[in-house]
């Protein structure tokens, strides 16, 4: 039963729907005030009474039943207690059937979403400044297609721009294929690095990238070959980072196959009068949005990001007809995106309501800031190396005998990794700490992995009950049922929001419940083989629950740690 559902349909307040009331209901802070409580504040206004008054009012209305244990009025909440035995029957029982796909719906069957994420430059670095775009993505991937909805995930590799022409002028310069097949994108880095150290005091360096970068646009076959090659070794190298992740995209359409893409989007631009010229551009004037203006075609023709953005929606439009297409790019690209958006509207696109910028926060290491040019970059698949040597280590130091070590480690220092971008609001700048990230007692995914084999190792010994009875229930019994009933809400919110963080601090709540159930009850040591049975029932609907939160976040579990 939808408890939430049945509880809002029960109360009626003038001018308020049972939707509305059913969003604002919320868990208590503690057991003893209810099991939902509706603050009758929002209210206020409607009814032109206080919160208090409406309160009393309502709960005079509510008569208690089967469901509804008591309603009572505190302070302007509305408070329910829920009748606890059917509650956990209920909960339980829908765990343990559904095991895998709890949590799951089909609220989005028939709907496509469009995740552009990730999006990585091609013979550029990938670096920790790409590790939220990757994981947030990831987790959106996963969270819609567990609602129902058909994901299409799509990196948009940047593989466009007078940068090929800066390494193909490099390495012609200074490289050999031998170096550049052993070293890979580092090597390709290298090549971009020095190039711009060189151009310093040799500007017509840039000069000859324009003009190889206009031979790519001309299909100059020399030049193509080595586009291609670059970008063939850049997808090589970073498909190990995307495994290491469990990462996986349905398309690698980037920039240049829209280059061909454009010119429908700038004549139609012409037409519909909404191109004007400012020194030698050719833009879409946004003043009076409070923008400034989105420039099309550069003074010299060429193309800019909105122009091939507004050609990639377009196409995805035509192509997957989308529910949403989501762009998982940082903040600081706002403008950008508001502009593009503006500009598909003012053509009459009606689908570019559609179209949504879930923006993040950047990802730094404590020791500071990176710049590709200058070469102090971070790259991603070190970042991922260390964590999972460093919980090797920590692994070794607390349970030496542990078989499979190397392989747990890597599922807790990716986890990690992957949890350390995804636990905060994604608005949030990161510093990433490799020891904050790692600490088993704190809000990590170590912690809720520990706490997952701490459940599995209670499971091998006193096994799992086909069927259980209900004993006299305890506080912490009935704490950690009711979280985890929260979580089909848990990940509508989280796909609602776009914030798989909801996702991940439901896990570390769940796990924090748990260890309190832990050592406050006990279990193989129950008082009574009824009371050991719903215990041993209770810890596989935790571990089930915790592992479908982890797989969403695309985090393993270890069965032992």
């Amino acid at each position: 039963m939808d408890y939430k559902k049945y509880i809002a349909e029960k109360i009626k307040v003038d001018g308020v729907t049972s939707e509305e009331i059913y969003d604002c209901l919320a868990l208590p802070p503690n057991m003893e005030m209810g099991d939902y409580a509706l603050p009758c504040f929002k209210f206020a206004k409607v009814l032109r009474k206080s919160p208090v008054m409406i309160a009393e009012t309502l709960k005079d209305e509510i008569e208690v039943d089967d469901v509804i244990s008591e309603v009572s009025a505190v302070n302007g909440y509305l408070n329910f207690k829920i009748n606890k035995t059917g509650f956990v029957r209920a909960t339980l029982d829908k765990i343990l059937e559904q095991k895998d796909s709890f949590g799951s719906s089909k609220e989005g069957e028939g709907k496509t979403v469009c995740i552009d994420y990730s999006s990585i430059n091609i013979a550029k670095p990938f670096h920790i400044g790409h590790l939220s775009t990757t994981v947030l993505g990831g987790a959106l991937y996963r969270i819609y297609n567990y609602l129902g909805y058909k994901a299409v995930g799509i990196n948009h590799l940047g593989d466009y721009g007078t940068q090929f022409g800066k390494l193909i002028s490099a390495y012609k310069r200074w490289g050999d294929k031998e170096t550049i097949e052993k070293g890979g994108i580092r090597a390709l880095n290298e090549l971009y690095v020095r190039f711009h150290q060189e151009a310093e005091t040799h500007p017509e360096y840039d000069d000859e990238a324009r003009a190889y970068f206009k031979k790519i646009e001309q299909g100059d076959s020399e030049c193509l070959a080595l586009f291609h090659w670059f970008k063939e070794l850049t997808l090589k190298d970073v498909k190990k980072i995307y495994d290491m992740l469990d990462i996986r995209f349905d398309s690698y359409a980037g920039e240049s196959f829209f280059s061909d893409k454009m010119q429908p989007i700038v004549d139609e631009l012409k037409e519909k009068g909404l191109l004007t010229e400012s020194r030698g551009a050719q833009v879409v004037d946004l003043e009076e949005y409070g923008m400034p203006p989105c420039i099309i075609l550069k003074s010299d023709g060429s193309s800019l990001y909105a122009t091939r953005d507004m050609a990639a929606a377009s196409y995805r439009k035509k192509e997957y007809d989308f529910y949403k297409c989501l762009y998982v790019v940082a903040y600081q690209q706002n403008l950008h995106f508001k502009q593009f958006f503006k500009v598909l509207e003012l053509m009459g696109k009606d689908w570019s309501k559609d179209l949504v910028h879930v923006a993040y926060g950047m990802v730094s290491l404590e020791e500071g800031t990176m710049s590709t040019r200058k070469g102090n970059v971070v790259f991603l698949e070190d970042v991922i190396h260390k964590c999972i040597e460093k919980a090797y280590k920590v692994i070794d130091e607390k349970n030496p005998d542990l078989e499979n070590k190397q392989e747990i480690a890597q599922k807790v220092g990716v986890g990690a990794v992957i949890f350390g971008a995804l636990y905060n609001n994604k608005i949030k700048d990161i510093v990433f700490s490799y020891d904050k990230v790692l600490n088993f007692d704190g809000e990590t995914s170590v912690y809720v992995q520990y706490t997952c084999a701490r459940a599995n190792s209670v499971l091998q010994k006193g096994g799992t009950p086909s069927s259980y009875d209900l004993p006299e229930l305890c506080a912490e019994e009935i704490e950690l049922v009711k979280v985890l009933s929260t979580f089909p809400e848990t990940v509508c919110s989280a796909a609602e929001k776009y914030e798989p963080s909801y996702i991940a601090r439901f896990a570390v709540d769940v796990a924090q419940k748990f260890n309190k159930f832990y050592f406050d009850c006990k279990i193989l040591t129950a008082e009574d083989e009824l009371t050991k049975n719903f215990r041993l029932v209770l810890t596989n609907a935790t571990l089930q629950t915790l592992k479908n939160a982890f797989a969403l976040l695309g985090i393993g579990i270890p069965d032992k740690m």
